[in-house]
């Protein structure tokens, strides 16, 4: 049942039950099968096809219903627009910016819906991510002689699985706490995944890492070439936007939101609250996941730094910076991270790069806490009002 049905159904029983309590004195009250069969039916509503939406009727898919009612003309618009990018952009912005943007945008949005939708700000994100890109390195292919070289297929999804696995874990360690401690919790598992890889020379192969960890050849591309790349990643980048637009919709997401924002009513409802965080984990873990095998075949290696505690905080900057209340800011985010450290380089020294990244996050932070996005509502309200004042005035 969708969420607007569930939402629907819970009206339509306390509209029963106020008609019973507002009946005059004496009068009968109805029997619980003529209540459940109002129910049902004011629950289930039959749509018919209209010219607005010709999807409404049930036997349509509900994902083509979702995208119909969900997606403006503006995201068709961008969609277009980002698909047409690599042929008229170069190689190198195509891989380096485009390619980068989107795969890093993934692991962040897997932040974004953990803080956004459920209240958790994580910082071991990349450590989920380096999970799987280190699972990748370790199951699969790389230069390194204690790679096992299994098929990929089985590859992905055991990183898949690790990665899940790995966010549960923390999850679990941290949702019964709140505030300065889960980030602290989180922050220390990090720091521990992080001094594991780079002492374990059995299974991590130490400081030195993996090298040349490339994406396999299917159907006879190469998908760390530019092109092929940026459209593998903006596929999981489109996949991973779409679900958890879905998920904030779903009777899941309804509940986790109302758990972020009052976790003792919630409780009192009878919803389990920590079942429900350490569900939130395990999608975070899923999305972190495909982001961290996209970031591991874009730089073709994966060593200790990848998961260190500077990447911790760059995808926290990441996320605050594109806005952490919609699915869009991890990646406006992250184009912003990606083209700041690509171009600012050749006009700061090396060593003072993070003074710029830093500079940065700090005027949109105090300009406005909601990010880029943020700024731009609050800028798309305030011409909004300008030109109701002067229709107003005409």
């Amino acid at each position: 049942m969708s969420a607007a049905k569930w939402r629907k159904a819970m009206n339509s029983g306390a509209a029963a039950v106020g008609e019973w309590r507002g009946s005059p004195a004496g009068s009968p009250r109805p029997t619980e099968p003529d209540r459940v069969g109002r129910g049902e039916r004011e629950a289930e509503p039959r749509h018919l096809p209209s010219a607005d939406d010709p999807y409404a009727d049930h036997d349509a898919p509900r994902w083509l219903k979702f995208l119909w009612r969900h997606l403006a003309p503006r995201h068709w618009i961008a969609a277009a627009a980002l698909l047409v990018f690599p042929f008229a952009a170069s190689p190198f912005l195509t891989f380096q910016v485009g390619g980068q943007s989107l795969a890093l945008g993934l692991v962040a949005l897997s932040l974004m819906f953990l803080s956004g939708y459920g209240g958790m700000v994580s910082l071991a994100q990349m450590t989920v991510a380096g999970a799987a890109g280190y699972t990748v390195a370790i199951l699969g292919t790389s230069s390194t002689a204690i790679s096992l070289g299994w098929p990929w297929p089985v590859t992905i999804v055991f990183a898949l699985a690790i990665a899940v696995a790995a966010s549960v874990l923390v999850g679990w360690l941290s949702v019964r706490t709140e505030g300065i401690y889960t980030i602290m919790i989180t922050l220390a598992m990090g720091v521990a995944f992080y001094y594991l890889a780079l002492q374990n020379y059995s299974v991590f192969n130490g400081f030195q890492g993996f090298q040349k960890v490339y994406p396999p050849t299917v159907f006879g591309v190469d998908w760390r070439s530019p092109v092929p790349f940026y459209f593998l990643a903006l596929a999981f980048a489109l996949a991973g936007y779409l679900a958890v637009k879905y998920i904030a919709r779903a009777p899941f997401g309804i509940a986790l939101q109302g758990i972020r924002d009052n976790p003792r009513r919630m409780n009192s409802l009878g919803y389990n609250v920590t079942a429900h965080r350490v569900a939130a984990y395990a999608v975070a873990g899923l999305i972190a996941g495909v982001g961290g095998i996209l970031f591991t075949w874009y730089n073709g290696l994966i060593t200790p730094g990848s998961v260190g505690t500077s990447w911790l905080i760059n995808i926290l900057v990441i996320a605050v910076l594109g806005g952490m209340r919609h699915p869009l800011g991890p990646f406006l985010g992250a184009l912003v991270f990606v083209l700041l450290q690509t171009f600012a380089i050749d006009v700061i020294d090396r060593e003072r790069f993070n003074l710029v990244i830093g500079g940065v996050f700090l005027a949109i932070v105090l300009f406005s806490p909601d990010g880029l996005l943020g700024l731009w509502a609050s800028l798309r309200a305030r011409l909004q009002k300008q030109r109701a004042v002067s229709t107003s005035l005409r």
